[in-house]
């Protein structure tokens, strides 16, 4: 906008028509959207931020009275900060943290398999259950990208099964495209710096 020459009265009341025409645009638009429905949510990509973001949606669910569950698929030895939280709402949250640690800790397949089976059975259970508005299943990209559960088994049971009005949320980089194919919002977190790669390790508070 170009306001050279213009008053500040002038520069206003362009601003108040411009803003104007957006809201007009912006409430048609609003207004033809009325469906409301459970959504396949994943977050993925190299980016910092993929569970971050998905337990701030949790947080929004716990802030409007949903019962909301975490099934952690990776970092179940760890101790975070999200779970010291949630922990105060039992009410309001279950978390099955069931993961025994990334594939390079453990150096044990079968071990991660089974560790990924039985968090995957807990998943269902929790998304089967109707008193839940929404579920977090955090890192199960992880143990899909290595292949210890069938994609095509987690992108069937996803699709066909999980309730209608259920939120859940699928974290982890390397989404498999079978998932993304079913999901209806997918985001990508882009890696532009990292502090790791300057020697700066893991902290409290910000990557737990």
């Amino acid at each position: 906008m170009n306001t050279d020459g213009m008053t500040e009265d002038e520069i206003n009341a362009r601003h108040a028509e411009k803003m104007a025409k957006k809201k007009a645009v912006r409430d048609r638009m609003l207004a033809g959207k009325t469906i409301e429905k459970g959504l396949l949510i994943v977050h993925t990509g190299k980016g910092k931020g993929k569970s971050t973001a998905a337990f701030g949606m949790v947080l929004r669910s716990i802030g409007h009275g949903f019962r909301t569950g975490v099934v952690q698929f990776v970092k179940g030895s760890w101790d975070t900060g999200e779970r010291h939280v949630l922990e105060r709402f039992p009410d309001l949250v279950t978390i099955a943290a069931m993961g025994e640690g990334f594939t390079w800790e453990t150096q044990d397949r079968e071990r991660d398999i089974a560790a990924a089976r039985a968090a995957w059975e807990a998943a269902k259970a929790m998304i089967r259950d109707p008193s839940y508005r929404l579920v977090l299943l955090d890192e199960l990209n992880i143990v899909l990208r290595y292949d210890y559960l069938p994609v095509d088994e987690v992108v069937a049971f996803l699709r066909d099964e999980k309730p209608a009005d259920t939120h859940v949320i699928v974290t982890g980089r390397n989404a498999k495209d079978e998932l993304i194919e079913i999901a209806d919002l997918v985001t990508e977190m882009t890696m532009i710096k990292h502090p790791f790669r300057d020697g700066v390790k893991a902290q409290a508070g910000i990557e737990f």
